[in-house]
Formats: structure tokens, C-alpha cells, sequence
């Protein structure tokens, strides 16, 4: 049976990175949100308010697979990964995938800090001044030392290989991918500085965009635009590198 994925239907937001590990699977799956005819985002709302559920998600994204409603984008890469060949069978090669993963789900809620610093219930506007504080430290200290740390972890791995864990793509290469993707929308002037420095993250981000099923997915209409709504928003105001 086909993969259900339940994500907000306009937005690439968390579950983008669902969204590409299900690509590069080539694995049949369903976004229901934006399927009316699985009953649309209505369908992920009903889930979200259903108060039989024993084990139910506390937000998007979430994944029904074989009786199971998987929530958490790293629990759900995790266990995708295990599923379709996109994490180490080693279990100490496992555990440091998913560590890479849970850092870069670190570095997304600071990237979603920088323009709602005072509380998500706000628009933007409300707490303009407040964004513009936070992200001249996250533009200036933050996003650098994680993108030092992850250039750090290609030199450690190998000096021949384009992805941060053994030989082969995982699913935390795809991610690493989406926040590159993600801050050259968000912060183009300072990405571009800062990956002078970081090479091989940068091969590794081609190396991805060049694989022929995520191609093919980036070419396609599924492959939703950033936008002023989800993780990775564009104002130039922020971008003070």
C-alpha cells in the first residue's frame, strides 16, 4: 500500500524532508493534504482532533505506514531510511545518522526563530524589530558554526566521499540538501558568503540535485516553492550579512 503523508498542502516547510527521502525511494506515497480526493487537509485535521487515536501526533508531518501514524520528521526519515536503503545497517552508523538529522531539526527551529522571535501566533509584522535582533546573530554566529560543523563531518568521513555518512546517500544528505536549498532562498547575500568556506557541502548539494530521481522531482509540479509561509522565509531586512 501507497505511503500516506500528512503535511500542510502549500507549504515545503518540515515535511520537505519527508517529501525527498520518499523521492529518492522512489517509493509510492500519497501527500493527502493535497489530495482532495483523500479528503484533502481536512483528512490531517481530522487526524490531528481524533481523540481515539492511542498514539496520537502532535503536528505535521506525520505518516501512516503499515498501522502505524509515525510522527517527527527524524523519526519518520529514520524509519524510512531503514526501509529503503537511505541509512547505515550498521546500528552505531544508524544512531549517528539520525544524530545529524536531530541537529539539523535543531538548526531549523532557529531558522524559523529568526522571523517569529517572540511567538509563532504573531505575524511577522508584529514582531519585526524583535526578528531583525535575532537574525543578525543567527546570520552572523549561528548558521555559520553549523554549516562549519557539517563541513567538519564531510572532511571526518572522507576525504573522497560527498556524503556525511559512509559511502552511500542517506537520507541526512537529502536534508542537508533542503537547508542549503532553504537558506540560498532565505539568505542569499550571507549563504553566499559563508559556503565559500564550505565546499563540500556545496558538492555534496550537487551531487543531490543532480541524482536523476530528485531531479526529476525538483522539475516537477510536486515540488512545492518557498514562499513567506513556511520554515525558510525571504526578507531582505534579515539577510544583514
Amino acid at each position: 500500500m501507497a505511503y500516506e503523508l500528512y503535511y500542510w498542502p502549500s507549504i515545503q516547510g518540515r515535511g520537505e524532508f519527508v517529501r525527498l527521502t520518499l523521492e529518492e525511494a522512489g517509493a509510492d506515497y500519497v501527500d493527502v493534504a493535497r489530495n482532495p480526493a483523500m479528503g484533502g487537509v481536512r483528512a490531517l485535521l481530522a487526524l490531528l482532533a481524533d481523540e481515539s487515536l492511542a498514539r496520537p501526533p502532535f503536528a505535521p508531518p506525520f505518516l501512516r505506514s503499515d498501522g502505524m501514524l509515525i510522527a517527527q520528521t527524524a523519526n519518520i526519515l529514520d524509519y524510512l531510511g531503514g526501509r529503503h536503503g537511505l541509512t547505515p545497517r550498521d546500528e552505531a552508523a544508524r544512531r549517528w545518522t539520525l544524530q545529524l538529522q536531530l541537529t539539523i531539526a535543531d538548526l531549523l527551529v532557529e531558522v524559523h526563530d529568526t522571523h517569529h522571535p517572540i511567538a509563532a501566533s504573531l505575524y511577522y509584522e508584529d514582531q519585526q524589530p524583535e526578528a531583525v535582533r535575532r537574525s543578525a546573530d543567527f546570520v552572523r554566529n549561528r548558521l555559520p558554526k553549523y554549516l562549519d560543523y557539517f563541513e567538519r563531518v564531510l572532511r571526518l568521513n572522507s576525504e573522497r566521499s560527498t556524503h556525511l555518512v559512509g559511502n552511500e546517500l542517506t537520507y541526512v544528505d537529502l536534508s542537508l540538501f533542503q537547508v542549503i536549498e532553504g537558506a540560498r532562498y532565505a539568505f542569499p547575500r550571507t549563504l553566499a558568503k559563508i559556503t565559500r568556506r564550505c565546499p563540500r557541502i556545496m558538492a555534496l548539494h550537487d551531487g543531490v540535485a543532480a541524482r536523476p530521481r530528485i531531479a526529476a522531482y525538483l522539475a516537477s509540479a510536486r515540488r512545492l516553492p518557498f514562499s513567506e509561509q513556511g520554515i525558510f522565509r525571504h526578507y531582505a531586512e534579515l539577510d544583514v550579512a
